[in-house]
């Protein structure tokens, strides 16, 4: 997506849609999820609801796979994950005081958000094989050795720490832009709309049906049913 500069007064922006409804549930979801998911880990009288949450962040994780690829436009891989140096020269911009404005993520949100992804990917893949040494056991325990379950344990609580960095410096992130920058990235994945200047953009992304997501939402669904049945 062609980006544009806040240089212009609010009478001269416009809204524009730009991220569709399955990928707001799907953010909102997502982390509610993972505060869920904090909070059942240590527990084994929670740990049921921790393994649910964990089949769920499965299926949001290939939804938003799939989505990657049948999306809107704002949401699709190949629109906006850019080299590294697109990200360079963005961080260069930023540095210089300069707020470039993308329709969609920017160069580095986009691999913050590639980096989030797989985090949350060994996160719920290792989950799967993972024990307690108490009650719980992952639906794949049997498939592997106590010693490999074990191992896969060890990396999905460390994988939790490195999550909760990365999500950190995601909320720091929205943070700075919204206080420092003036740019409010919080309230368009509430209701979808970016506030950009009039004739600054070529045509607005095209915005993928919600029918289409419930669509992409069921076969994810369906895999991770499949998988863990």
């Amino acid at each position: 997506m062609a980006d544009t500069s806040q240089n212009l007064p609010a009478s001269n922006l416009q809204p524009v849609r730009v991220w569709d409804l399955p990928t707001r549930l799907f953010h909102w979801t997502l982390a509610a999820l993972m505060v869920a998911q904090w909070l059942t880990a240590e527990n084994s009288d929670t740990m049921t609801y921790h393994v649910w949450g964990g089949y769920t962040i499965l299926t949001l994780i290939l939804f938003r796979l799939i989505w990657g690829f049948a999306g809107s436009d704002t949401v699709r891989f190949s629109q906006f994950v850019r080299g590294p140096a697109a990200v360079i020269d963005y961080v260069k911009a930023l540095l210089r005081g300069e707020t470039p404005l993308y329709l969609g993520h920017n160069p580095a949100g986009a691999w913050s958000i590639l980096a989030m992804l797989a985090l949350l990917s060994v996160q719920a893949v290792t989950g799967l094989f993972a024990n307690d040494d108490i009650l719980v056991e992952g639906p794949l325990y049997g498939w592997v050795s106590k010693s490999t379950s074990d191992w896969l344990t060890s990396i999905h609580k460390f994988n939790f720490n490195l999550l909760l960095i990365v999500i950190s410096v995601h909320i720091a992130a929205a943070l700075f832009y919204l206080f420092v920058k003036r740019e409010n990235l919080i309230h368009p994945m509430l209701n979808g709309l970016k506030h950009l200047p009039a004739g600054s953009f070529g045509a607005p992304p095209r915005i993928a049906s919600a029918w289409l997501g419930l669509a992409a939402l069921a076969v994810a669904a369906v895999a991770v049913w499949l998988l863990v049945g």
